[in-house]
């Protein structure tokens, strides 16, 4: 590779990270760049690299985030083990559930989580979490645990899905969601490279170029989420929902 290679993978890192500060997505920017860049290097190593890159900028964004706003830990954290482990397991079933079975009912439940956040227009406008007791904790165990499946089975949209979950049923806002959705984003691409980073899947040069742009991307997005608030973080949001049914749509429509 040469350094504009290098350059120009690490633009698209930037990119994602800030994106995915804010509302999730930056692997729709990265992978495909990776991908088109590295068509000749193995999935799995491709997969590894950005996993190395995203960390880096979701980790930051975590850190950014939970020094300017308060988080319930005691939902927070059982959810980021339950994603953590239940992401390991999805990968290591990946090759046994057939990719082209999931693509409709994910493409179903965005088209759902999009309508229904146009819909409700006051939807993760206002932050009224309550009391965290035993009944929210087993829910946020079962999100995590289920997203995080999904994440290590299939992954895109994982962090819209975060957000729509902590918004919906534990009653954060938009900037107070993209937060918690990060730190178990963090638990689930900490779970994948527990077994690319072994496994040699890791192209550390370009990784750690990636990450270092990420990083710097993702500490603008959270400034600008953080300045802008919550209405600006919606729009953001219905935007990339629509992002991802776009691609998602188009990628299917040869088999329908």
């Amino acid at each position: 590779m040469s350094l504009l290679d290098y350059a120009e993978l690490a633009s698209f890192a930037f990119a994602a990270g800030l994106i995915d500060a804010v509302v999730g997505g930056g692997g729709l920017i990265q992978i495909p760049a990776l991908f088109n860049q590295l068509s000749n290097a193995l999935p799995a190593t491709l997969f590894g690299t950005n996993k190395v890159a995203a960390i880096s900028g979701t980790l930051s964004a975590s850190l950014s985030y939970i020094r300017r706003v308060r988080l319930p830990w005691l939902l927070i954290g059982p959810a980021m083990a339950a994603a953590f482990v239940m992401s390991f397991a999805g990968a290591a079933t990946v090759s046994m559930i057939p990719k082209t079975l999931m693509q409709p009912l994910v493409l179903l439940l965005l088209v759902v989580m999009a309508i229904y956040t146009f819909i409700k227009k006051d939807f993760g406008l206002v932050h009224g979490v309550g009391v965290i007791g035993g009944r929210e904790r087993l829910l946020g165990l079962l999100a995590g645990g289920l997203i995080g499946f999904y994440d290590g089975l299939f992954g895109p949209g994982t962090g819209s899905f975060l957000i729509f979950v902590f918004i919906r049923f534990f009653s954060f806002d938009f900037l107070h969601a993209s937060a918690a959705a990060k730190l178990v984003n963090v638990a689930t691409n900490a779970a994948a490279l527990c077994f690319f980073i072994p496994t040699g899947h890791v192209l550390w040069g370009l990784a750690l170029t990636m990450a270092l742009a990420n990083v710097l991307g993702a500490l603008a997005g959270t400034q600008l989420a953080l300045r802008r608030g919550v209405g600006f973080v919606r729009v953001l949001f219905l935007m990339l929902l629509i992002g991802l049914i776009g691609k998602m749509g188009f990628n299917l429509w040869p088999t329908l």
